[in-house]
């Protein structure tokens, strides 16, 4: 085999990174698997089987690796990942702002030092599972990044900082297949990973608890205290100084004798098409096949709702709306997802409509004017009252589910 055809490829242990290995030797190259290690359960206080870099995950990596007879190794990466990532998320948190550590690590670790394990192996290109396609355009002599053909798992947004160099010794296998193929070639072939869960959270907070993962790996605690105005009087108190980042209003708990109006996203997204008299549908895009909606329909210039915010199947949603046996337009960013498959598939024989797409956004003007009927009906509550909405349970909080479920169904 030539140098030409040799591809070093990031094994997290899911299906994704499993069948992409797959396809690149289907396509005649010679597959090294390489896990990642980038931290200790110890390190971060939680149990190492919820987190990414587990045992479990580096043994079905090397499970795959021996099915499709590949070379695999596991790379310790601890002492960048520490530097690069964990480190700059808790100083970002310590002043205020709300860090994205999946772009950091895709950076300095799933890119620049595996392609510098590439280059010490001789290795001539660097894959990984990601949904995201690379085209190169003679005429300019330049590598595009693209979207994968199934939006709904689209991740070109987490590459961006990607360079020329990088981008022309990268292979994305699986930027042309949906994640339902996917598993039907890792059932097909065997893989022990072919039905393991994607993973949502962040790798070394997989409970979601960002201020207890701070304490814990700093050592500190983040005391107490009160908010104090310019002249020293006090508005209220806060529960520490990394519990808040730029831009967040709840959870400060002021008292400045203001009432807060509460509006879902949705709600918002569907004043949008005041006067319109077909039911209206806001569907964003929520991945797994999901999305986070809303049914609603205007009486004159005022938003009913028929059906509160929710995160379901777009297949459910489908149902949903058949039963209503009226037009319905849709808008959001979960349109060009699942446009086709609610006019080819879903909802064929019945009237449905898209808006434009300048209306797939919220609107400032229209989220005012929808605040203000809420604030004429009296849905207000004061800050300390109000509590996020959350339409979809954590990563964890899934698993723990799953768990118990499995358990009582053992006993």
């Amino acid at each position: 085999m030539t140098r030409e055809k040799t591809v070093l490829i990031g094994m997290s242990g899911g299906v994704d990174s499993s069948v992409a290995a797959f396809l690149l030797q289907q396509q005649g190259f010679s597959c090294i698997g390489a896990t990642m290690k980038l931290f200790d359960s110890d390190e971060i206080g939680v149990n190492g089987e919820s987190t990414c870099c587990s045992l479990s995950d580096v043994e079905d990596a090397r499970s795959v690796a021996y099915r499709l007879d590949m070379p695999y190794f596991v790379f310790n990466f601890k002492a960048d990942f520490r530097c690069h990532v964990m480190d700059p998320f808790v100083q970002a948190y310590e002043t205020g702002f709300t860090p994205n550590p999946c772009l950091e690590c895709n950076r300095y670790l799933k890119f620049q030092k595996m392609f510098q394990r590439a280059n010490e192996l001789d290795i001539a290109y660097l894959a990984t599972g990601h949904y995201a396609q690379i085209e190169y355009h003679a005429d300019t002599g330049r590598y595009w990044l693209k979207k994968a053909a199934d939006l709904s798992k689209d991740q070109s947004y987490v590459l961006y900082m990607l360079n020329q160099e990088q981008l022309a010794r990268i292979q994305f296998p699986l930027g042309g297949y949906t994640k339902a193929q996917v598993r039907e070639i890792a059932e097909e072939n065997g893989f022990v990973n072919a039905r393991k869960h994607d993973s949502q959270d962040i790798c070394f907070v997989p409970d979601g608890d960002y201020a207890g993962f701070l304490e814990r790996y700093t050592g500190k605690t983040y005391p107490s205290g009160n908010f104090v105005d310019l002249q020293g009087n006090v508005l209220g108190q806060h529960r520490g100084i990394v519990r808040y980042t730029i831009g967040q209003r709840k959870g400060l708990g002021l008292a400045l004798k203001k009432p807060l109006i509460h509006i879902p996203t949705v709600d918002g997204l569907a004043y949008n098409l005041c006067y319109t008299d077909r039911i209206i549908c806001p569907i964003m895009d929520a991945r797994r096949n999901q999305v986070y909606t809303g049914i609603y329909q205007m009486d004159g210039d005022k938003l009913q709702v028929l059906e509160a915010q929710m995160a379901v199947e777009i297949d459910e949603l489908a149902k949903k709306l058949c039963t209503y046996g009226k037009p319905v337009i849709f808008l959001g960013d979960g349109v060009p997802v699942h446009k086709d498959r609610l006019e080819k598939e879903l909802m064929t024989n019945y009237d449905i409509a898209f808006a434009p797409a300048h209306m797939n956004q919220q609107r400032a003007a229209a989220v005012g004017m929808l605040g203000i009927q809420y604030y004429k009906e009296g849905k207000t509550e004061t800050a300390m009252e109000h509590k996020p909405d959350y339409l979809r349970v954590s990563q964890a909080e899934r698993e723990r589910e799953e768990r118990l479920k499995a358990e009582k169904t053992h006993e």
